[in-house]
């Protein structure tokens, strides 16, 4: 199994996109490789090569994941997320986070561990947040 961190993200403005290449940063910073994807150039068999993954996803409609595309994805591999060290991120533009308690749950349900409590920032990443991604990043590389 490869040393490297997977990061793994789904992001329809940018807004988790930039919080997924902050926690690359963090991971780099802490001395770990990262490969970086988006959600449909991820191949979902390649999953058990990574003991260490970052999950990014928004929140959509009424808080839930993104449907089209990573609440597929995360299904398929999701009975491979046992035994893994996990961190959860995600960007919402209302409600109060209840898609990431709920995506935390279902998580740990599977077997995972999460290194910290999933990171969600309101709309654009602002300062802390993006320091709070790098943070992120850096926990999974020391977990």
């Amino acid at each position: 199994m490869s040393n490297k961190i997977a990061v793994i993200y789904w992001s329809g403005t940018g807004n988790t996109e930039l919080m997924a290449q902050n926690v690359k940063k963090g991971i780099e910073n802490a001395g770990g490789e990262a490969d970086i994807f988006s959600v449909s150039s991820f191949d979902a068999g390649n999953i058990n090569n990574y003991s260490k993954i970052a999950l990014g996803c928004p929140a959509m409609g009424a808080e839930v994941l993104e449907e089209s595309e990573f609440q597929p994805f995360y299904d398929s591999v999701r009975g491979s997320l046992s035994g893994k060290k996990i961190a959860l991120f995600g960007s919402y533009d209302w409600g109060d986070g209840e898609w990431m308690r709920n995506w935390q749950e279902d998580v740990t349900s599977a077997g995972a561990s999460l290194v910290k409590d999933g990171l969600i920032a309101n709309l654009t990443p602002d300062d802390n947040a993006v320091s709070e991604c790098v943070s992120l990043g850096e926990a999974l590389v020391k977990a």
